[in-house]
């Protein structure tokens, strides 16, 4: 241990106190009966533990490669804080996606644990919704008379998520033991319900007024974002070029595959049949769970001991339908104590509901193994790095979701996509809608204009019309689905482009080796070797890389 490692582990536990929820999802146990203050004072004390500690990190001294390493990701992290904290950006904030009220429900969702389920945690975190949300809207309404205010589409849409919410809280609770336990729990949903209703009323009455229609944020609070979410800075228009090429190589891939599926049918109707085709479809909820279950466990077992080394703990991954229409699909790392093992999330139409299977297999390796669970679950066991560092995967996205998308791709290396639709359905659901994303981020949120030659409304400059109708005619999912991809681009910017720039570091950076190396490049050795620094920026990783 060294004044690093002091440090690190008194700021996380310190930030595991002042925002609960967030800390959830990061794994960091310890305060499972506690919700994030939401209020200006809230705020106030979290940017003070920010200030507070990037001084104390300038005096600590940095002794070798790991602490160097270790304080380098530290500071970029403490650093984005206060910038943004210094924009008045998270005080204002309300998007459909990951905001405050997204971040209460899925506090006490997580608690949400079937057997193991903590009903004293639950019902702790019930009764601290109305609390919560009260604060959250005193933040927002000073945010409002400061001219701080989120855009209506974002606004609207995140009231329209309260009475969802409610009626999850009231199901959870009503699965509570009998007795006494069920009354509390019933008693504390039914508060939190009338809070989410309020709360609701607040959104629409007394904050939509004031909101903006324009939904792009501009460039100087972008880049801003892409620092957040990508720990990096971008030459935009190259990403923005880069993009569009990206996704005209990943068509002309399609358009070949579609062609040996269903001869001379356009993409569309290849998409339709394979969702209509009974081989690719699985019914219900629970089976669907089983299927997931299945392809995680398989995968382990065939890439242990072979490709990777894959620790005991982590041979093990929960598959888990959320109880909530909302959430899509993502992974949680294992708690620090390791009472929470390593979960996919996996949101599904209804119980019912018929569900096509031909896009799942490169989900699943994206978010399981080799994906997320081998290297967020992995970060959480590494004794060599700082306890910020272990916990830290959930604020370095670009690092995260590059990898996943990047194990996509080292699957179908390896030859696990032997079935053309699903090599069809790794490119459709991983690396063209990857790809659609950089150009629809960047593009939504700077207003460029649609370049000549790309046959799509040449010329004009992106609106959210076009960026729905523009995926629209590349995804296999319609409707509802595309609305919330298109929102939660405009509610988030900069998060979508993590997945396309954080895969191409990465392949950048097994390049670099493979030409330094030639023939003694050890794939096994550079990811265990590359996996091994922890989470960080994407700019500090191609650093990194470079110095394996």
């Amino acid at each position: 241990m060294t004044a690093l490692d002091d440090l690190a582990a008194s700021y996380s536990g310190e930030f595991a106190r002042l925002d609960p929820c967030q800390a959830a999802m990061m794994g960091i146990a310890g305060e499972e009966a506690a919700l994030t203050d939401y209020g200006p004072g809230g705020w106030a004390a979290r940017a003070g533990l920010a200030r507070r500690t990037l001084a104390a990190l300038a005096g600590v001294p940095v002794d070798g490669e790991r602490d160097r390493i270790a304080a380098r990701v530290l500071r970029e992290r403490l650093e984005v804080e206060l910038a943004l904290d210094g924009a008045g950006i998270p005080d204002a904030d309300v998007n459909v996606v990951d905001g405050p009220l997204q971040r209460l429900r899925q506090a006490v969702e997580l608690l949400d644990q079937g057997e193991r389920t903590r009903w004293p945690d639950v019902t702790a975190r019930l009764r601290g919704i109305p609390a919560a949300l009260a604060g959250h809207r005193e933040s927002l309404a000073a945010a409002r008379r400061e001219g701080r205010v989120a855009a209506r589409r974002q606004i609207a849409g995140t009231a329209g998520q309260c009475a969802e919410t409610a009626r999850y809280f009231g199901e959870l609770a009503g699965r509570c033991p009998d007795g006494a336990p069920r009354r509390e729990a019933e008693r504390a949903a039914r508060d939190a319900g009338a809070a989410l209703t309020a709360f609701a009323a607040f959104l629409t009455g007394e904050l939509l007024p004031y909101a903006p229609e324009r939904d792009a944020v501009g460039r100087d609070r972008y880049a801003l974002e892409v620092r957040r979410h990508l720990g990096a800075e971008l030459d935009l228009a190259e990403t923005y070029a880069w993009g569009w090429e990206e996704l005209a190589r990943i068509e002309r891939e399609m358009a070949q595959l579609a062609g040996e599926i269903l001869p001379g049918e356009p993409l569309p109707a290849v998409f339709a049949a394979l969702d209509a085709d009974p081989a690719h479809q699985v019914r219900g909820a629970e089976a669907f769970r089983r299927h997931l279950q299945e392809l995680a466990d398989r995968a382990v077992d065939e890439l242990d001991g072979t490709h990777f080394d894959i620790p005991p703990a982590l041979r093990r991954i929960e598959c888990r339908i959320p109880p909530t229409g909302a959430g899509g699909i993502y992974y949680l790392a294992p708690t620090e104590d390791l009472s929470r093992p390593g979960q996919v999330w996996w949101t599904v139409p209804g119980p019912d509901a018929v569900i096509p299977t031909w896009t799942v297999p490169a989900t699943m390796y994206h978010e399981g193994v080799p994906g997320h669970h081998l290297q967020l679950g992995g970060t959480v066991l590494n004794p060599a790095l700082t306890r910020f560092q272990r916990v830290a995967s959930e604020l370095h996205v670009g690092h995260a979701e590059g990898w996943g998308l990047y194990a996509e791709r080292l699957m179908a290396e390896l030859g696990y996509f032997r079935h053309p639709a699903h090599r069809l359905g790794a490119l459709a659901s991983g690396q063209q809608l990857r790809a659609a994303r950089v150009v629809l981020d960047i593009g939504l949120h700077l207003e460029l204009e649609i370049p000549r030659g790309t046959g799509f409304h040449e010329g004009e400059r992106w609106t959210r019309e076009l960026g729905r109708e523009f995926l629209g005619s590349r995804v296999p999912e319609g409707g509802a689905y595309l609305d919330f991809e298109i929102d939660r681009y405009l509610g988030l910017p900069g998060q979508a482009l993590a997945y396309k720039v954080g895969e191409r570091v990465w392949l950048e950076g097994r390049r670099a080796q493979r030409r330094a190396k030639g023939a003694a490049f050890d794939p096994k050795a550079f990811h265990r070797d590359a996996l091994a620094l922890g989470p960080m920026g994407l700019d500090l990783l191609a650093a990194e890389l470079a110095r394996l």
